[in-house]
């Protein structure tokens, strides 16, 4: 099975839900003509459809390997990454002024998921260079900016961030590195960073380390916690390779999915660098706001493991469809002279109707953000970009947790199409399944997701954000009557169920965010216990807004005389969606409900082994 793009269905988003042409009216973008933007996007899909993707399985199978401290790549890796280079693609999004293309955010996120839709793994290693970009971009110093900017949009150079130790996962306050300044101005870093991905390869020339350390008269806590740039070489005045810093490769993991990216333990001044003993690297920004800076690089990278989720989940959607058309089993629940494709078969088609749709939702939330992100950074009105800025903010946990956790559910059902088939490794469905299951954990868990947007994107402003949205999705809902009314049927369409089934998870949408509200001060285990299915609620609800405007879209489109076969195929998934998978919208709200009773009870239970 060969993978193919699915720039159908965003150029479908681009025209009718997200809208393209928005962004490229802004002054920033107008350069970028919807014919610059169609053969961009078409020399990715080509690019990745024959260089990326063919590696997903061979970078598996034979994986980076470390010896004395280096790190070998992948092999299938080293060829794709010098095209992938030498294309310019890690500077699609960047600014124009060091060396990047600069396009919006929405021409780059359908860039950026097909890249990981081909390989995670091999992706892995731009998106974090993009996150380390971005946060330079925002807070470096010029001349960190004028060091490392040029090769890191180049893609020659890499980037890594590196946060969590053994003893601080999620809780950054324990983190212990040190850093002491030096008489030049300079410091000395020395500790342990684990979980580093690409923290060591060849793939490219030098890698950029972001790191969070602490000063040694800093206070405890996040707040003593600051941010140092630790490149893996020194680099000279003239911007040629120095010394050798001290920071190596202690191992590398050995993990249950993405197996062709090299997940490295990073020491810092173990006395084995040209540069004597301690990791040489330069402070970003003022002291003790490291974190604060670095939740810039987690923001970028958690939208962009959004993106992973929906690539992964694409994938695993196209493999699924691939086999369920070609294996023959069985006759057709309602007769047969023979056997069929066991696409026939009702279960069959439920399962992979439930992955296209997971897969579509997800990629239009992400699209909505993408485009309020560019809203937010180049709309002329301050209001619209202080608002459109909100919206974005808002979105990037649900993309990063509903995404990912979507992923999970596609891979699962891409294994059960395969049957037995997909519980064995070479058929290729079970890798999906692995690589997905780290997505809803690296780069912040689906529950620190979840707490973000209760926490900060809910209960911070009394959920004003949730119900503007609110309001927009009811607005939705009135334009589906009214193009009822105006059609005078609704046999062939199915809108009048989109708009009931979206009419309903409104509501109880709108009695869960309440509840959050009414709970937040005196039953604050409560409101938290209920904030996954929150998000995951958000989830779908935005998912089956946007099938809505969708389904609008296509029944317009056609009754205009447009034979596009997306637009049926599009409608079918809209139907789907909003009859088998926005009612779980209503099962959650009722769980969230009951969570003052439930978390008492949790809290009763001793979990005892």
């Amino acid at each position: 099975m060969t993978y193919r793009s699915p720039l159908d269905d965003y150029r479908f988003i681009f025209k009718h839900l997200a809208k393209l042409d928005e962004v490229l009216a802004l002054p920033s973008y107008q350069e970028f003509e919807p014919d610059l933007v169609d053969a961009v996007l078409d020399e990715n899909a080509k690019f990745v459809e024959e260089v990326i993707a063919p590696t997903n399985w061979e970078a598996d199978q034979h994986p980076p390997v470390w010896e004395n401290g280096i790190v070998k790549a992948a092999p299938a890796f080293h060829e794709p990454y010098q095209q992938f280079v030498e294309s310019g693609w890690q500077g699609l999004g960047h600014e124009q002024q060091w060396g990047g293309q600069g396009f919006p955010s929405l021409v780059v996120t359908a860039a950026a998921e097909n890249l990981q839709a081909g390989n995670i793994s091999f992706a892995l290693c731009p998106m974090l260079t993009d996150a380390v970009i971005e946060a330079l971009s925002l807070v470096g110093s010029d001349a960190q900016k004028k060091t490392y900017l040029p090769s890191l949009i180049q893609g020659t150079w890499s980037g890594t961030m590196n946060l969590t130790e053994p003893q601080a996962g999620s809780d950054l306050s324990l983190v212990k590195t040190r850093a002491v300044k030096q008489a030049d101005g300079t410091y000395r870093l020395f500790g342990q960073k684990i979980y580093i991905t690409y923290g060591e390869h060849d793939l490219a020339e030098n890698i950029i380390h972001l790191v969070l350390a602490r000063t040694p008269d800093a206070p405890e806590g996040v707040k003593g916690l600051s941010l140092f740039v630790v490149p893996k070489y020194l680099v000279n005045d003239d911007g040629s390779l120095g010394q050798r810093n001290d920071v190596w490769s202690a191992s590398i993991e050995h993990k249950l999915g993405i197996h062709g990216s090299p997940t490295s333990v990073l020491l810092y001044g173990d006395g084995k660098g040209e540069v004597g003993e301690g990791a040489v690297g330069t402070l970003v920004g003022e002291e003790g706001r490291g974190l604060q800076y670095m939740f810039i690089t987690m923001n970028a990278a958690r939208f962009a493991v959004g993106l992973q989720g929906i690539g992964l989940s694409e994938r695993a959607t196209q493999k699924a469809i691939s086999f369920a058309r070609d294996r023959v089993q069985s006759r057709a629940v309602e007769g047969s002279p023979g056997p069929v494709a066991i696409v026939r078969h009702p279960d069959v088609k439920r399962m992979l109707m439930t992955m296209q749709a997971l897969t579509q939702a997800s990629r239009a939330i992400a699209c909505a953000a993408a485009h309020a992100r560019d809203m937010g950074h180049a709309h002329t009105d301050p209001q619209v970009r202080a608002h459109q800025s909100q919206v974005y903010d808002f979105l990037v946990p649900v993309v990063k947790g509903f995404s990912t956790e979507c992923s999970i559910e596609v891979a699962s059902h891409g294994i059960q199409v395969h049957g037995g088939m997909g519980f064995i490794e070479e058929t290729g469905a079970a890798q999906y399944y692995r690589d997905a299951r780290i997505l809803t954990i690296y780069e912040g868990t689906t529950a620190i997701q979840a707490n973000d947007l209760v926490g900060r994107k809910t209960l911070r402003d009394g959920a004003a954000m949730a119900r503007d949205f609110f309001k927009q999705m009811q607005q939705t809902c009135a334009d589906l009557s009214a193009m009822i009314a105006k059609s005078g049927t609704d046999k062939q369409s199915g809108l009048s169920l989109i708009r009931d089934r979206l009419a309903e998870a409104i509501a109880c949408a709108e009695a869960a965010v309440s509840h959050l509200l009414a709970n937040a001060s005196d039953h604050v285990r409560a409101v938290y216990a209920g904030s996954v299915p929150y998000l995951m609620l958000t989830g779908y609800l935005h998912g089956g807004w946007h099938f809505a405007r969708a389904a609008m879209a296509c029944v317009s489109a056609q009754q205009a005389g447009d034979k596009d076969p997306i637009l049926e195929d599009k409608l079918a998934t809209a139907v789907f969606y909003a009859g088998s998978i926005l009612p779980r919208v209503q099962s959650i709200s009722q769980g969230m409900l009951a969570d003052v009773t439930v978390t008492a009870a949790l809290d009763r239970a001793s979990l005892s082994a």
